[in-house]
């Protein structure tokens, strides 16, 4: 079993993001002390959401204001290390802030990290990360072999976050060194993408559309299933790369991993690129004209037809039943 693990936690809405929380439900499996890592202030209420999954510690550096989490929080943790009282291991989320701070505490410590993890197991206290390649049809597994810090990036959805009912998390003070001119960096504003319904990688029901609906216009179809089931509307690359719909919207290798209970694929072929995102679905349902399209082959229950007759059907059902 690996001592220690810190989860670098990132703070969505003042809790946890659902990215901390999955790391932790592999974390407390792997090792007998888990901490997570709050470039934050640590509130009671995110000591508590901590504690009830699994965590038995939160180091905190408090309020960074407006300074990269990246810069300051990998600085801690490398100090931490250094200094005899750091974990084992590093697990952070394939975010934007979480590949900055594994970067910057690869470079502090001269330790490798293994990045895209889906599963994780610990071989005699080293860590072993499963890793997809070639567009997701292989694994391929990787073992840390240096003796340094294990620092691994995990990719969203690959574990299921499940409270134990644990207590609050004991809150430590974790001390950020001078890191100098880098230091001085600021995130001078944010941009947050208005939704009026769940987030796309949070949805117990997701809606993609593809290049088979024909046209922009066509989107909407998607978007009024989405709303009309109380789930989240989502995108092939093909139709992201034409700008019909943002990049948010992309599900696939290089866009958002989902999970949700119910995938419906509106006019999508099925490409290795977008099957990564959306495979591990509980139920997925298919719309496509082509009956060798290669989505009819993780699909549970696939119809041939074209969508804008199917669909619009759809809609009427679900709006008699509304």
């Amino acid at each position: 079993m690996v001592g220690s693990i810190w989860v670098y936690g990132e703070i969505a809405d003042g809790a946890l993001s659902s990215m901390t929380t999955e790391m932790l439900a592999k974390a407390r499996e792997l090792a007998g002390d888990v901490q997570v890592v709050l470039g934050a202030e640590a509130t009671d209420a995110l000591a508590a959401e901590a504690g009830a999954h699994g965590a038995t510690g939160v180091q905190a550096t408090g309020d960074l204001g407006a300074g990269l989490q990246g810069v300051h929080v990998a600085a801690a943790i490398a100090a931490a290390i250094d200094a005899g009282t750091g974990p084992d291991a590093v697990l952070a989320g394939t975010t934007y802030d979480g590949r900055d701070v594994a970067a910057r505490l690869s470079v502090a410590l001269d330790a490798p990290v293994i990045t895209n993890v889906v599963d994780l197991e610990d071989d005699g206290g080293d860590l072993v990360g499963t890793e997809p390649v070639f567009g997701g049809t292989t694994n391929v597994r990787t073992k840390f072999t240096s003796g340094k810090a294990q620092i691994a990036l995990v990719r969203p959805k690959s574990f299921v976050a499940e409270e134990t009912g644990g207590a609050a998390a004991a809150v430590t003070a974790l001390d950020v060194p001078d890191v100098g001119a880098v230091g001085a960096a600021q995130v001078t504003d944010t941009f947050v993408e208005e939704s009026d319904g769940p987030k796309l990688d949070e949805a117990g029901v997701v809606v993609s559309g593809g290049r088979g609906l024909g046209d922009q216009e066509k989107f909407d179809m998607v978007e009024s299933v989405a709303k009309l089931m109380g789930g989240a509307a989502g995108a092939s690359r093909a139709i992201v790369d034409a700008g019909w719909v943002p990049y948010s919207y992309q599900v696939g290798q290089t866009g958002k991993v989902v999970k949700p209970d119910v995938y419906l694929a509106f006019g999508i072929s099925g490409a290795t690129q977008h099957l990564v995102g959306m495979k591990g679905s509980k139920h997925i349902i298919a719309i496509n004209k082509d009956e060798e399209a290669p989505i009819f082959g993780v699909a549970d229950l696939g119809i041939v037809g074209d969508v804008h007759a199917v669909v619009p059907k759809l809609i009427e059902a679900l709006e008699a039943r509304s």
